[in-house]
């Protein structure tokens, strides 16, 4: 039970956990670095349960399990909060810039404050029109619940993936707040696209789509190493070569950019696996 890929899957989870309690500490740049922590580790246990031979239905019940914590409650949690913050992050900024903690920013306080009024009927100020859109997030775990269990029970998953996988979806979710925190301090000299990504309504399309696409038909190349010397291999060392190469240059936008890449080469890689013969466009989208 408590062999080495279990215990790299326990930490996972223990990954995920400290995620959703730095998100309401208001550390959502840190909430991220715990779900990319998680991922690291979601890899390792795979790759030690293949090379070790410790795979068991233990094991992968575990892995979702933890997949479903770390990739879709702590991501989902991040995006509730981001969707709150996308009402007014000028203030967020003017906290921040005084060293104000993140639960004393005014919009994420009224908000709480309108979720006890609905029970115990305080008077509150917060903004009626968008009381209900944070919830928005809440289909994230939702939605990773149903791909996880659709995964364990799918046996033509093993060597490509079909639709999004839940760790993928984490990580571009976590981009918008990691990218938010870490341009703050000169949040009003970014472009106008940055502030309309930014806002409420767009985050809570943004992250609806996202989850709606763990559920997909999409064809994604794995980057599973089945045999070292197979011509499959090929493109995803040149997505893994161009990924390294673009980090130090792009930084946190290296996130976007390697997840559209990896999107681009699974489509060239699904057409080239298919001969030509399905237009890779034609795949329906649920089943």
């Amino acid at each position: 039970m408590f062999n080495l890929a279990n215990i790299l899957t326990g930490m996972n989870l223990v990954c995920g956990v400290i995620s959703i309690i730095l998100s309401f500490s208001g550390q959502l740049d840190l909430a991220v670095y715990a779900i990319f922590i998680g991922a690291f580790f979601d890899f390792c246990d795979g790759f030690v349960a293949r090379k070790l031979n410790l795979m068991s239905d233990l094991g992968k019940q575990l892995d979702s399990l933890s997949d479903l914590v770390t990739f879709g409650v702590a991501p989902g949690i991040l995006m509730f909060i981001m969707i709150i913050i996308g009402v007014n992050p000028d203030n967020l900024i003017e906290s921040q810039s005084s060293n104000t903690l993140f639960y004393d920013y005014y919009v994420v306080q009224e908000f709480f404050t309108w979720v006890n009024g609905t029970f115990y009927e305080i008077p509150n100020t917060f903004d009626a029109s968008i009381k209900w859109l944070p919830f928005i997030a809440l289909i994230v775990p939702f939605f990773a619940l149903f791909r996880l269990a659709k995964f364990n029970l799918d046996n033509s998953q093993s060597v490509n993936f079909i639709g999004f996988p839940t760790p993928l979806v984490a990580i571009l979710l976590s981009f918008f707040p990691l990218y938010f925190f870490l341009n703050i301090q000169d949040w009003n000299s970014q472009p106008e696209l940055v502030f309309w990504i930014y806002d409420c309504y767009s985050l809570a399309i943004i992250t609806f789509s996202l989850s709606i696409l763990m559920l997909s038909r999409i064809p994604l190349m794995s980057l599973k190493f089945q045999k070292l010397q197979s011509k499959e291999n090929r493109l995803k060392i040149i997505l893994i070569l161009i990924s390294v190469v673009s980090i130090p240059f792009l930084k946190v936008l290296s996130i976007p950019f390697i997840i559209t890449l990896y999107f681009i080469i699974s489509i060239y890689h699904s057409i080239k696996l298919n001969n030509n013969k399905v237009l890779w466009f034609g795949i329906l989208v649920f089943k």
